[in-house]
């Protein structure tokens, strides 16, 4: 279908991509909807979302509402005769009302191939998870969490190296791809529409600060995934002198050592080697409290027994 008349809701980097996206497609973005500014980096001063950065570059019509619940702001999107309200990781809940003012509804772009990972963080969770795919599902929205029928859905691979970071760029480039063909045949998308399968559903609990606390006593792999999965968002840390260090970036290892999970077992120039659960991990960068992130040999130059063989890494300052 060309030329649709689309409102957008969306609040981050992810969905600002897929705004600029619609802007330079053939159809007509009438309407921009993103939360409110909230306090933020330096002196915490309010700071407009990057959906709110790209809409006040054009002039189409920017709202940042506390709610879409009122009857009065359910009457300015009516208001807007939108064909298709098309949401991506907006924030806010969409109340019933909403859901059937546009004449094609609300859609959704869900970073997951559905129904695995419903919530708010399928990235996360399917790397935690040790996933070998990901991907994007379009989906017509209802009244329940991602749970509406599918329109299209675009896999994309896990990769090993894959972080949180990566794996989002990835995805964001195919919902770009996957949302224009579905605005592009949303009538015959829409006549095909496939149930998701309640059976098969997981949820993708929101992460909290405590999830990235290394737990030593668990596979290197499963160490690393935890560290992938926190980039850029929560960084993976432990505690080493009663202080909290970072890890950004390791290589899971086969190979065991008889010290117990979190002794620091190896030292060489590129890193350090931790015991973990019948494995091992090679440490290769990471971040000092206070510090900038930092390859471990350069830490070494000007501390070079702060991780020599012996010591271990606690899960509390107590411990280490």
């Amino acid at each position: 279908m060309g030329n649709l008349r689309i409102c957008f809701a969306g609040t981050p980097d992810f969905a600002a991509a897929h705004l600029l996206a619609l802007l330079d497609s053939s159809h007509q973005v009438i309407g921009v909807y993103t939360q409110p500014d909230r306090p933020g980096g330096r002196g915490n001063k309010l700071q407009p979302s990057p959906v709110k950065q790209i809409a006040e570059q054009t002039s189409i019509p920017l709202f940042q509402p506390q709610t879409l619940k009122t009857p009065d702001q359910q009457k300015l999107l009516a208001e807007l005769e939108a064909d298709v309200f098309v949401i991506v990781a907006y924030g806010l809940i969409l109340p019933k009302p909403i859901l059937t003012i546009p004449k094609f509804g609300c859609i959704n772009v869900h970073a997951s191939l559905l129904p695995r990972w419903r919530g708010a963080a399928p990235i996360e969770r399917s790397i935690l998870a040790g996933d070998k795919k990901s991907g994007v599902t379009i989906m017509k929205m209802d009244e329940g969490l991602d749970t509406g029928p599918m329109l299209h859905q675009q896999p994309v691979p896990i990769a090993n190296s894959d972080t949180r970071k990566t794996l989002e760029n990835n995805l964001c480039l195919a919902g770009k791809r996957a949302l224009l063909y579905t605005l592009d045949n949303l009538e015959t998308l829409f006549a095909g529409a496939t149930r998701q399968d309640e059976k098969a559903s997981t949820y993708a609990e929101k992460l909290q600060k405590t999830d990235a606390l290394i737990n030593w006593s668990c596979p290197a792999e499963r160490v690393n995934r935890t560290i992938r999965a926190g980039i850029g968002r929560f960084p993976a840390y432990t505690f080493l002198d009663g202080d909290r260090l970072r890890i950004i970036e390791a290589i899971p290892k086969t190979k065991k050592f008889d010290q117990s999970p979190g002794s620091i077992v190896e030292l060489s120039k590129e890193g350090f080697v931790v015991s973990c659960l019948n494995s091992s991990l090679h440490v290769k960068v990471v971040q000092l409290p206070g510090k900038n992130i930092a390859n471990v040999h350069q830490i070494l130059n000007a501390r070079p027994l702060l991780f020599a063989p012996g010591k271990s890494f606690g899960n509390c300052e107590a411990e280490s």
